[in-house]
């Protein structure tokens, strides 16, 4: 029997106020702002109509340029209710990336805040304008971006460029009731409604479409892998423009009928804060994430008992900051998830039930409905158990494509629907999967294919290493030499010759870094990525500076 759901994702909301209204549905604690499930569904209802009093048609695309405040939620749902396409924009993105994909998306409609980590989001959209551009009270004609009708900004703060989202609001008024049921019973399951752009750690971003099918019910089976109920409350601290806020967040929850704790802008004191005052029993994370948590000098202050579960996903997870989070933060159910925006995001998620070493060692099996084979990415041919090729997937959670990109999408997708993640991952008897490091990340020495993983996690077990990411950089004798960059943590002392001496006779001379750099930050993508292609251009440079080669 299938276990999907055959709804909008209004539709859901609906279904869950009927049930849960009174419950809690959306709490931020420290703006004190709370809403029920019908509260909130209301305030859904009222967003929905102002879009279509500003004239939002089924299938235009419209623009999020925010952190996690309360109205991007209500634009998610909002923008469901009304079928239009939520494009997510990268809160770390500056003038020229938001050009690009408000371009590149066809966007009619932005929403956008003040800013963002010293970036006035204001001052980079107005940057945009030409001289002949003509913007007034958020209605505008910009040469550059002949879709664009529409500027919202949301903040309390004037802007007379711009709509106030007061203003927007206020516009549900004119729209009566059954024009919105009429616009709710006009859609499908399989309809596109959200548009997210790949993270860019290489190349242009993409906007990868995903409909209602696919991140309802990719949401819901994660809910259902963390055994979530209407009993948990689930603290959300990563980025609502990516999959893990907007999917493994609002959407396993409240699928779930579980209430969701949003932080505005990740601040680890603040998410543990929000942990004990709410007593949140799940909460999600990048690794770098739980890292900041479990090293803040008053971590130890925090009554973290209440909670259970959880997702750790992101980038990939060192064995020891795991054991730690299920260990000191109460978290012996914590999931593991892997996946990527073309896939909704989550492809093999670990079962709360599973032993610690497959949590530990694995991301854990395919979810409900999806396929998972290994292939040998040269062939094509399915290879063994236990043994290295590039993972693909296919079923319900796979993309429509990516927009305007015929040819990348066909690169990224087969003619039998199987998905090519570019990622290199091991399959054992048991169905578990163990992701070994991207395609183009492998590095090939002498021949041999070195995986920068497994050395992470041998550098990881060092007790002065915080953490630690390899690369390789070309070397004229052997194609590609290792090198690791690694934080140190807080007051301990460490040189090269320390990580050399303890590489000796533990792992093989060829996987044995040539160069060993510390470093206090990784270039990342706002989602939480690590950037390895910037890593790898910085390392070159160290080289050739401290070498002379």
């Amino acid at each position: 029997m299938s276990e999907l759901l055959h709804e909008t994702i209004g539709e859901m909301l609906e279904r869950q106020v009927e049930r849960y209204h009174s419950r809690e549905a959306v709490v931020y604690s420290k703006e004190g702002l709370r809403y029920t499930f019908k509260e909130f569904n209301e305030e859904v209802d009222r967003t929905a109509k102002a879009l279509m009093n500003l004239g939002v048609e089924k299938g235009e695309h419209v623009a999020v340029w925010a952190t996690n405040v309360p109205e991007w939620l209500l634009l998610q749902f909002a923008t469901a209710k009304v079928g239009a396409v939520l494009v997510t924009v990268n809160t770390n993105y500056q003038s020229t990336e938001l050009e690009y994909v408000l371009k590149q998306s066809d966007a009619t409609r932005l929403f956008l805040i003040n800013g963002f980590k010293g970036t006035s989001y204001p001052e980079a959209f107005l940057s945009l304008l030409k001289r002949d551009d003509k913007i007034v009270n958020g209605s505008c004609a910009i040469g550059a971006l002949p879709h664009l009708t529409d500027v919202v900004y949301i903040g309390s703060d004037r802007y007379e460029q711009f709509k106030s989202w007061h203003a927007f609001v206020d516009g549900y008024k004119n729209i009566p009731e059954n024009q919105l049921q009429e616009r709710k019973e006009s859609l499908t399951p399989d309809e596109v409604i959200n548009m997210q752009y790949t993270s860019g750690t290489t190349g242009f971003p993409k906007g990868v479409m995903l409909t209602h099918a696919n991140i309802l019910n990719n949401g819901y089976h994660i809910g259902q892998c963390m055994e979530l109920s209407e009993k948990d409350r689930l603290c959300i601290p990563v980025p609502f423009f990516h999959c893990f806020g907007c999917v493994l967040g609002t959407l396993a929850a409240f699928s779930s009928g579980a209430s969701i704790f949003p932080i505005v802008e990740f601040d680890p004191e603040q998410v543990l804060e929000t942990v004990e005052k709410e007593k949140c029993t799940a909460l999600h994370g990048v690794p770098t994430m739980f890292i900041s948590e479990l090293n803040l000098p008053s971590f130890s202050k925090y009554d973290l008992k209440t909670l259970r579960t959880g997702i750790m996903a992101g980038s990939p997870c060192p064995i020891e900051v795991m054991k730690k989070v299920m260990d000191e933060m109460n978290m012996a159910e914590i999931t593991i998830a892997y996946g990527q925006t073309e896939a909704s995001p989550v492809i093999t998620q670990t079962r709360t039930n599973d032993p610690v070493d497959y949590r530990v060692n694995s991301v854990g099996k395919a979810l409900p409905e999806v396929e998972v084979k290994i292939v040998d990415p040269v062939t094509g041919n399915d290879v063994g158990t236990n043994v290295t090729g590039e993972l693909c997937t296919r079923g319900y959670h796979v993309m429509k494509g990516y927009y305007k990109m015929p040819d990348e999408t066909r690169e990224a997708v087969d003619n039998e629907g199987w998905l090519h993640t570019g990622d290199l991952a091991e399959m054992d008897e048991e169905g578990y999967v163990k992701i070994t490091g991207r395609l183009k990340d492998m590095i090939i020495r002498g021949g041999e294919n070195v995986y920068p993983r497994e050395i992470e996690e041998f550098l990881y077990t060092h007790p002065a290493v915080l953490d630690v990411q390899v690369i390789g950089i070309p070397d004229e004798k052997y194609g590609e030499k290792v090198v690791a960059c690694i934080q140190k943590k807080e007051g301990h002392d460490l040189t090269e010759a320390d990580i050399l001496e303890y590489c000796q006779n533990k792992i093989a001379r060829y996987k044995t870094p040539a160069h060993v750099f510390f470093i206090d930050h990784y270039p990342m993508t706002a989602s939480g990525k690590i950037q390895k292609y910037r890593l790898r251009e910085t390392a070159v440079k160290w080289v050739e500076q401290n070498t002379g080669v």
